[in-house]
């Protein structure tokens, strides 16, 4: 019986050890390339964070990767997600990030782990839990004891849970590459000769985890082996890993940018990405990161900053609601096929460099019998024809070309064949909105509040908000009292350091003020009367998302923090600074759980006030049809919080116009142009002098479906409800351009049709999609072969040649066919 127990034993762990060998991965690298199972490879990924959008989305967003082009799916950990106490954790929902993995794996896609512990990543805190503030001596991202136990202990936390789940490449998963740390290179230098200490602690310890993948450190210079450092930026074809045996790799390819409550809506073009992208492979890059490829939606309290929006649509590939942002999805992969065919090239063939004049530059890659060519013209205005191998190469500026045999133009970062969207928002035709939309409302319960007779603790000092709320709230109550002998005026001053104030005198509203993004040191005044005997005055503080980055970020002041209270007479002066402070953490509504709705909640529906702070709204709807993507429409209201059937939306701020303003020169200038290096500062942004947030997106997994779903808005600095109404977000034109030769393809989201033309021109066509204009020569029978080739069906391509579209005329001139299509 043993004998036979034996060789039981000894079959299955046979067979484990066969399964492993069929299913295992092992990941190692050289100077050249990451390797798979022993074969270098280039590697196109893209991030999609987790927790910015919901599991139900996750499968379709990670689908459209992968035939975007994708190889492999990054994501940042989020440790104040999943640890908002201290060693209570959730990885639940939105935050299983487990399940977001294995949504990887079963997509057959790599995945990048970006552990950190710290992100950045314009999250709340940087993604570091504010409990940490109240540890003795805790100093975050340096070489602190407290800081390194807890930094270990969450890391290891993932590590294991990882390792349990067997999502490690080694044990069959999906996972190649983990990364300790997050840009501390670029703040290290504040730290000293700790922050050093620190690095080396940090490569150390994760090295000690022997995870079998390799660990990387982005924007860490100095990165100690075995960590292989890493380039985050617009370009990174000029970075060099700074050991011979690590490969050159680019963990954040910035494809637009964060958005702010004070800007207009970021654009980086699909050409800039396109060239960026080719110049760093025609520069001996293996690995390259899309930073984001779908950016999504700060959810509930999680944008950071501080004034950081509610969405984080970033202008990714995917859009904040997961539909393809064309032509700059369809740009970047058309790139990515090319890439593949001259992989091998690229990684295992002798390669040369040629410089040219006026910033032209040839590669060429060389295996066996076999070659692969670059045509750079880095120059930001000359256009260039370049003679290679016999032919002639038209290369615009700002452009890179690729032949995958050193002939045949394949592939050029300025010429977009791809399909451009114009995406619109329909109405709701499951009802009439905004008319249909019944409201309810009831008062934020301030009035004891104000009174001065429910608080946590009470002190003679005025705390910052960060250290005594530990972030559980936007808000924190700062109540004294003031005794008079007599009525008086006086001028209150309250200096605070951000972000929102409201104070109330004797239980009423005299005033509020918000700072300004990036000055968020302000002093609040208000000329006011005091009466006889005690005066109740109480301060609210609020933020807007906590600072998620630079040396030392974390003692970034919140609230009136140290900061004097007065009350001024002329030379007359009454400092409150330490009379008896109590506080409160958060609001009545927010310990009574309003956005649940509950039972228990007292509703009215009569005399809806609007412009009245502190004042919830309520009203039920019907889902929108269909499967467009869903949002809320928050025109005319100000400042506060949404949720829709207990989910929440984030915080909305319509009332905080964008003060970007719309010039030939100022950052929403009329002509976007790719060529030239590109920074968040580039005139291409879009939206200027428009609110800075308008529509708020609703995922279709919030909203149930023919039953009445609730909304509940939290309008904080007074707003009206009246105009508030739900929409869908989908594709209305569709255009394309394609020159002899090539084919023109147009199509319109699953379930449309093309039903209208609006125009098509076979010649030398001017301007972009939304405004083609007819040139000198044109073919008369275009418009009519492209009609009856399109209108009708869900998609259509159009080879460009005479015998289907006709002669134009132009002769020697540069000519394409252009069409602008309806959905």
């Amino acid at each position: 019986m043993k004998i036979f127990e034996r060789n039981l034993i000894s079959s299955l762990l046979i067979l484990i050890s066969l399964c492993c060998i069929a299913q295992c991965t092992e990941v190692t690298h050289d100077g050249r390339a990451l390797k798979i199972d022993g074969q270098r490879r280039i590697i196109l990924s893209g991030s999609i964070h987790y927790p910015r959008s919901t599991p139900e989305m996750w499968p379709d967003l990670i689908r459209k990767g992968k035939e975007g082009g994708l190889d492999a799916i990054e994501t940042y950990v989020f440790w104040n997600g999943h640890e908002p106490h201290r060693r209570e954790y959730n990885f639940e929902g939105q935050y299983d990030i487990i399940r977001f993995i294995k949504e990887i794996q079963s997509a057959g896609l790599y995945a990048i782990l970006r552990i950190g512990p710290y992100a950045c990543a314009e999250w709340n805190y940087g993604g570091v839990p504010a409990w940490l503030r109240k540890i003795p001596g805790m100093q975050f991202r340096t070489n602190n004891q407290p800081w390194k136990d807890e930094m270990a202990t969450f890391t290891k936390l993932i590590v294991d849970m990882i390792t349990k789940e067997k999502l490690l490449a080694p044990q069959g998963g999906p996972i190649i590459l983990l990364q300790i740390e997050n840009e501390y290179g670029n703040i290290m230098d504040g730290y000293h000769q700790a922050g050093k200490d620190y690095i080396k602690w940090a490569a150390e310890f994760a090295d000690s985890l022997k995870p079998g993948v390799p660990w990387i450190m982005c924007q860490q210079k100095d990165a100690p082996q075995p960590m292989i450092n890493t380039c985050n930026y617009f370009y990174c074809d000029g970075f060099k890993p700074n050991n011979p045996n690590s490969p050159k790799m680019w963990t954040e390819n910035w494809t637009g940018w964060f958005k702010a409550w004070d800007k207009a809506d970021p654009h980086r073009p699909a050409e800039d990405v396109a060239f960026a992208v080719a110049r760093f492979f025609q520069k001996n890059g293996t690995l390259q990161n899309y930073y984001m490829y779908h950016g999504g939606t700060n959810f509930g309290r999680t944008s950071g900053g501080p004034y950081i929006t509610t969405s984080y649509d970033y202008d990714a590939p995917l859009d904040e609601y997961g539909n393809l942002r064309q032509p700059k999805w369809g740009h970047l992969k058309d790139l990515h096929a090319v890439l593949k065919k001259m992989e091998k090239q690229l990684v295992y063939g002798d390669y040369s460099y040629e410089n040219r004049a006026n910033n032209v530059e040839v590669t060429k890659y060389k295996l066996n019998d076999t070659t692969a060519c670059f045509i750079s013209n880095s120059d930001a205005g000359k256009d260039a024809t370049v003679d290679l191998n016999g032919g002639k190469y038209f290369v615009p500026a700002w452009s890179v070309t690729l032949l995958p045999d050193c002939k045949t133009e394949a592939y050029n970062s300025a010429k977009v064949k791809a399909q451009t969207a114009i995406m619109v928002k329909k109405p709701n035709t499951a009802e009439d909105e905004p008319t249909a939309l019944q409201w309810s409302w009831r008062p934020e319960p301030v009035k004891n509040q104000v009174a001065n007779k429910k608080f946590s603790f009470q002190s003679n000092q005025l705390f910052e908000q960060i250290t005594t709320g530990l972030d559980e709230s936007d808000y924190l109550w700062y109540m004294t009292s003031v005794k008079q002998d007599q009525k008086k005026q006086w001028t209150l001053s309250v200096n605070t350091t951000g972000h929102v104030l409201y104070a109330f005198l004797n239980n009423k509203l005299i005033g509020q003020q918000y700072a300004s993004n990036g000055n968020f040191q302000f002093k609040f005044e208000k000329n006011v009367t005091l009466k006889h005997g005690s005066n109740n005055l109480a301060l609210l503080s609020a933020t807007v998302g906590l600072k998620n980055y630079g040396t030392q970020y974390e003692l970034a002041p919140a609230g009136i923090a140290w900061k004097p209270v007065k009350l001024i007479d002329g030379n007359n002066t009454l400092d409150l600074t330490n009379s008896t402070w109590n506080y409160k953490i958060g609001l009545v509504s927010e310990e009574k759980k309003f956005h649940l709705d509950s039972t228990s909640s007292k509703w009215m529906t009569d005399m809806l006030p609007t412009k009245r702070p502190f004042t919830w709204y309520k009203t039920t709807f019907k889902a929108p049809a269909g499967t467009d993507a869903v949002v809320l429409d928050t025109i005319g209201l100000n400042k506060g919080h949404a949720w829709v059937n207990g989910n929440s939306l984030g915080r909305f701020w319509p009332g905080y116009g964008n003060t970007d303003q719309g010039t030939d020169k100022g950052p929403c200038a009329k002509f976007c142009d790719y060529r030239g290096a590109f920074d968040e500062h580039k005139p291409c942004r879009t939206g200027c002098g428009e609110p800075a947030q308008r529509w708020y997106h609703v995922p279709r997994s919030f909203l149930k479906s023919g039953q009445p779903n609730t909304l509940i808005l939290f309008e904080e600095a007074g707003g009206s409800p009246s105009q508030v109404n739900f929409q869908t977000v989908t594709v209305g034109t569709i255009c394309a351009a394609a020159e002899k030769g090539q084919t023109l393809s147009l199509s319109c989201p699953a379930g449309a049709r093309i039903s209208k033309i609006e125009f098509a021109s076979y010649g030398n066509v001017k301007g972009t999609c939304g405004a083609f204009e007819k040139g000198t020569c044109e073919s008369k029978d275009a418009f009519n072969a492209v009609s009856d080739a399109c209108v009708g069906k869900e998609g259509c391509d159009i080879v460009v040649k005479e015998e289907t579209l006709g002669e134009n005329g132009c002769g020697a001139e540069r000519f394409q066919l252009a069409v602008q299509a309806t959905c």
